[in-house]
């Protein structure tokens, strides 16, 4: 994974002292931090969740039709975020985003229809909250300038968080059971939240500003949003980013354990994939000198390229699937570093808290048409397809960014 810095008068509550030093901006690297301390708590669950889906519902179908419920669920909350927080502080919308992953947590636990329901939804509604947040505090402390390397070096610094997480989840729910991973993941989302608030109230340097997210109504925000071009571009290109990672997290180990390799190789695909944002980087790098647009539009085609061809592989030729799509989460990887510039440069100072919520639903969205999509596919058309249907997609966002996107961006 978003106003305006709202800076609050100083409170007896904030500062023991008037004499006490305020806190300064944070840098590239305290963002960078908690978003690899977030990215493990999310890892943990993110090949699990499909897994433990399959193992209760016992079809892929299935599958498709629960994301797409859940999806629906979240994309309406997501959408309302703002409205039912208030007026609340910063620091308190994040720390309610980690208890949310911890009943999340809880629920998945369960291992029956109603907690894995409720448990995918908790998990994307917590994700969803410290998303928004963390990325108004980007938005506040980091210049516009410095996006194309304070960006890439945030999504690098996550890659062990997300090279472990994943098999590191599977080994737990395939040895331990349902409890396994989300005990885990219980304990990282505690270690989270006592980063955070150590940022918070230990640390003058890299301190967070109060701030808070206002109310807002959510219809009016959304026909602002889309009343803006370059930010349904901004969104269009997070949205296909997105569809990628969402259907290999959820139908790539699937397809394994449909051709017969287990779950543990699925896990060990997802966190081999992750290996690759390392390379995160480089796209930075790439930005710079060749261009945002030509960065973006050249990893959609690539990655829609290889994602059409692990489809065409399928269960027939399975380890086939699996170097075509680690081959497209190199291209994917590459969006994941420059792929938000584009919004972080279209937003208007003074929208930012708006704008934010409207523009994280691309990944509610993400999970909610591909998977509406699948579900009817996988009536009738094996699992391989999915890939085929995604690689289309990808290819026509590829063309419209590089037709839309200002070469100067």
């Amino acid at each position: 994974m978003v106003l305006v810095c709202q800076h609050e008068s100083i409170m007896p509550s904030d500062l023991s002292s008037r004499d006490l030093p305020l806190p300064r901006r944070a840098g590239a690297y305290t963002f960078a931090a908690l978003f690899a301390a977030e990215s493990f708590v999310r890892a943990l669950n993110s090949t699990v969740v499909s897994l433990q889906a399959y193992d209760i519902l016992g079809d892929a179908q299935k599958v498709s039709v629960l994301a797409t419920s859940v999806s629906v669920s979240v994309l309406f909350l997501t959408l309302m975020l703002p409205h039912v927080l208030g007026r609340l502080r910063r620091r308190w919308a994040y720390t309610l985003g980690a208890v949310l992953m911890i009943a999340a947590s809880l629920a998945l636990a369960s291992h029956v229809v109603v907690g894995q329901a409720a448990g995918m939804m908790l998990r994307n509604l917590g994700a969803a909250v410290m998303n928004i947040t963390l990325s108004l505090y980007i938005l506040d402390h980091i210049r516009r300038a410095d996006l194309a390397r304070s960006e890439p070096l945030r999504l690098s610094l996550s890659t062990f968080s997300w090279m472990t997480g994943p098999a590191l989840g599977v080994w737990l729910y395939v040895e331990y059971g349902p409890w396994g991973p989300q005990v885990a993941a219980v304990v990282s989302a505690g270690v989270l939240l006592a980063l955070f608030w150590y940022l918070r109230l230990s640390d003058s340097v890299n301190a967070m500003p109060p701030g808070n997210l206002e109310g807002f109504k959510a219809l009016r925000n959304v026909s602002r949003f889309v009343e803006q071009p370059r930010l349904r571009l901004a969104w269009l290109i997070a949205f296909g980013r997105s569809c990628f990672w969402s259907t290999f997290f959820i139908y790539g180990p699937l397809l394994l354990v449909e051709a017969g390799l287990g779950k543990t190789l699925g896990g060990l695909m997802i966190s081999a994939s992750q290996a690759v944002l390392l390379t995160a980087w480089l796209s930075g790098r790439f930005a710079q000198r060749f261009g945002v647009r030509a960065v973006i539009a050249a990893s959609f085609l690539f990655s829609a390229g290889a994602s059409f061809a692990a489809g065409l592989a399928g269960t027939s030729h399975p380890y086939v699937t699996i170097a075509c799509l680690l081959l497209g989460s190199v291209a994917a990887s590459a969006l994941d570093g420059v792929g938000g510039i584009p919004f972080l440069r279209a937003v208007r100072h003074r929208e930012r808290q708006e704008m934010a919520a409207v523009y994280r639903s691309y990944i509610d969205c993400s999970e909610l048409i591909p998977a509406f999509v699948f579900a009817f596919a996988l009536l009738w058309l094996p699992i391989g397809t999915v890939f085929v249907i995604l690689a289309v997609a990808l290819c026509s966002i590829g063309l419209v960014a590089w037709r839309h996107l200002p070469k100067s961006l």
